[in-house]
């Protein structure tokens, strides 16, 4: 009724092996919302955080309804420690309709996520990630997240912005 053309969601923690039961089900409770998605003409993404890209990659394989897409948030897939973003588009590239842009660091231990960081301040490399990007044929928006309350928040956006407009002068975006 909004008329949105894609949801994006944590789908949660999809198994690594494809051959447990457990696998099956979210591949089909995955279909099922899917499905639904696609009666409404839309798109349903997987925010990345939680698997690895081949991870995502087999769900969207072995799902096969056709509408579904990566949400990339760069910053998740490191604080996760689930793969660097860049190398992470040379697997998903091509289902990716949306972008955050977030940045973080890996885990330091094994028990908590990294930590987030402002934009340019992690280990996103933002100048090379939106250039794979653009390599893969991802030409829409760059959702700003800072996920903090109050002034440095509103400080951090407003730096992002600053940043990813240098960076797209950079590359003739």
């Amino acid at each position: 009724k909004l008329g949105a053309s894609q949801i994006a969601t944590h789908v949660g923690f999809i198994p690594e092996d494809p051959n447990t039961e457990l696998y099956a089900e979210v591949v089909q409770a995955v279909r099922t919302v899917a499905g639904h998605c696609a009666q409404n003409g839309q798109y349903f993404l997987f925010e990345t955080g939680q698997e690895t890209p081949v991870t995502l990659l087999r769900t969207i394989e072995d799902v096969g309804t056709g509408n579904l897409g990566i949400n990339i948030d760069p910053a998740n897939l490191l604080m996760y420690g689930k793969a660097n973003p860049t190398d992470a588009l040379d697997v998903f590239g091509k289902y990716v309709r949306g972008v955050h842009g977030k940045d973080g660091e890996y885990p330091t231990d094994g028990r908590h996520l990294g930590a987030e960081k402002p934009m340019g301040e992690g280990r996103v490399n933002f100048p090379v990630f939106i250039a794979k990007l653009k390599e893969v044929g991802y030409d829409g928006a760059i959702t700003i997240e800072r996920e903090i309350e109050g002034e440095e928040q509103i400080r951090d956006i407003i730096n992002a912005k600053a940043l990813l407009e240098g960076i797209f002068a950079e590359l003739n975006l």
